[in-house]
Parts: structure tokens; sequence; C-alpha cells
């Protein structure tokens, strides 16, 4: 790989594909010596277990590893060092990301893109472990778009990445919010209340259905689906008020509406004391499940065992509830939707 740059002549890559090494012979492709990890876009339980297992496994079958302080903005800066099995002791089970992450600005831009990019010439570092959601895997793609082999590992608790049934993160946040819930349903049924959760969620409502679903929600309003604030909620309340309910739990993603604003129109329209609650970044935090560890370990393993077989430019996917990996061009290309059953479901268990 090697990188031209110039600060006046700074190179168009938006029509740029990145190169697919489906059917190309390994033999001809250069094997990688020195990688480069980081995290990027929001943090989410199980990064850090995501970190420990591209540097154990990445060590183990004899490559360098260098780790990338906060994400890309760090990359285009030089903030790398070497980064050894000491240095991942101990940090399985912690939450959010001993390496940090951050927006970058820069990064954003074709320049910032080629400055990254000549960054890891400086280092030497033959490709890029990228763990992050669907924008940092357009950063990942930019940069191989580059020349730059990279793999991208699904790290964000939204769910929302198209070719991966599961992405790190997802589960512990759920269990996190569903403790906060039933927490909430205790002091809301002592107190004749609806409580108004507001959870994470911009553009994808995986959260708040399952959520919903597992703590008995009176109402989940989620992006992908248009509610009639009369008929979908206040009704529904008032139907349980006439039926003899004294509690009521309505939950909203962040995409969806705002649980200050709902709160406020359902108390004004019925008399019952509604407080809202917004839970926020509470939902990335905390030491990741089971399940968030495995994977994310898993899928570490996965990103090596790509980089070592010369099978660069992928996203490490869950299919079937088997780790694999797809090119990246075609993992972006992927739209993801909650299925029409889900929603029915939710329902009628409402």
């Amino acid at each position: 790989m090697h990188i031209e740059y110039d600060d006046n002549n700074v190179p168009d890559i938006s029509s740029l594909v990145a190169k697919n090494y489906d059917n190309v012979n390994p033999d001809e492709v250069a094997p990688v010596k020195r990688i480069g990890v980081l995290t990027s876009g929001g943090d989410a339980p199980g990064m850090n277990a995501t970190i420990r297992a591209v540097v154990r496994a990445g060590i183990n079958s004899g490559l360098e590893v260098y780790g990338v302080t906060r994400g890309y903005h760090g990359l285009w800066k030089g903030e790398i060092s070497p980064i050894g099995m000491r240095d991942v002791s101990d940090t399985l089970q912690r939450g959010g990301t001993f390496l940090m992450t951050a927006r970058s600005k820069t990064f954003e831009e074709p320049a910032g893109t080629v400055k990254a990019a000549k960054m890891m010439e400086v280092y030497g570092l033959d490709a890029l472990v990228v763990s992050g959601g669907d924008g940092s895997f357009k950063g990942a793609r930019a940069l191989a778009r580059l020349g730059v082999p990279v793999i991208g590992i699904p790290g964000t608790i939204d769910n929302d990445i198209g070719c991966t049934e599961y992405t790190i993160g997802y589960d512990t946040s759920m269990n996190t919010a569903m403790e906060a819930i039933d927490k909430l349903r205790d002091t809301a049924s002592s107190h004749e209340r609806c409580s108004v959760i507001e959870v994470m969620g911009r553009r994808a409502g995986y959260i708040a259905l399952n959520v919903g679903i597992a703590t008995g929600a009176e109402v989940i309003l989620i992006p992908e689906v248009p509610f009639d604030f009369d008929k979908d909620v206040l009704r529904v309340i008032l139907d349980g008020r006439n039926k003899g309910k004294r509690h009521y739990i309505v939950i909203v993603a962040e995409g969806a509406g705002d649980a200050t604003d709902i709160a406020t129109r359902i108390e004004a329209a019925t008399g019952i004391e509604s407080r809202p609650t917004i839970l926020g970044h509470l939902q990335r935090g905390g030491s990741p499940t089971l399940r968030d560890r495995t994977t994310a370990s898993l899928m570490g393993v996965h990103a090596i065992d790509c980089l070592l077989n010369k099978k660069y430019n992928r996203i490490i996917v869950e299919k079937a509830g088997k780790i694999t990996d797809i090119d990246i061009e075609e993992g972006l290309a992927i739209k993801k939707t909650i299925p029409e059953i889900e929603i029915t479901n939710a329902n009628r268990l409402s």
C-alpha cells in the first residue's frame, strides 16, 4: 500500500470501490504482519472483549498489533501504540472501550481519509480492524477504497447493521434498560402512575420493541411504525384504566418521540399522573453480558482468521447463529428492518 498525499491535490475517492478478494488467488495477495485496531462511534458493551480477542488471537498468530486511541480521529493524528497481551488483561468484563472513541469531522472529508491512510504507512500498519456501527464501517470502506485492507466488527447497541443478525452490545443494553424499567414499574404501581420511558434508537426500534415485550409495556413506540397518539396511546391507557388497571408503562424509542412531551400530553388528556424517564447513555455502560462477551471474542478471532487467510475488506457478521463474514461493499448495501410479525406479536401482547 502506498498513498500519494498532497494537501493541495486530494484525490476524490467517492467513485472508488474497495477491492473484493473473494475470487483472488491468495498467493497473489501480500500477507499482513502488523495490524491496527480501533473502536469508533458510540461505545458499546463488549468492545473491550473485541479488542482483547483481536490482540490475543493476533499475537498468538504471529502478528504485531497496535492500538489506535480515539477512533478515526486518533488514526489520522497518529495516536497509535503497540498493544500486548498484558495490556488487554482484566478488560473482558469492563464496559466501554479502553481505546476510547471519538467523532472526527476531519475524517469525514476525503483529505482526512487520505491522512489516516498515510499515517498507517508511517507506522507500517498493513491492515486495520474497526469495531463500530454503520458510520464506522463507511469510514473503513473509505480506507479500503484507498487500498487499505480493513475488517469491520459490528459493535453498536442499536442492532441496526443490515448485514448481521446481531451486533455486540445489544444484549447488554437491553438488559440494562429492562432492569431500569422493572424498577420504574414498581414505583408506578405504588403511585397509580404512568411511566413514559425513552430508550435509545434514533433510527431503529429494536431495543424499544424487545424491552417493551420483556417488561410488559402497555404501549411501545418505534420509528419504523407511525402512530396515532389518540388511538395508539391515549385509548390504550384509558381502556386499561376502565378495566381496573392502575399503572402503565409506555416505551418510546428516541427516534419515535420525546418522553417528556408524551408524558405531558397523557397527563393533560387523562388526568393520570405521568412521569418521563430518559435512560440515555445509561444503556451504553455496564459489564457486558455473557452473549456480548462471547460474540465479541469469537468475532475478534474470526477477524484475525480473515487477515491470516488474506481475506480482506470484510465485515464480520452473525448469520443463523454462526460467525461468518461478508464483503464490505456488499454488507453496507444491505438494509435492515424489523419484521412485521414481531411488531404484530408485540401488539398482541400489549
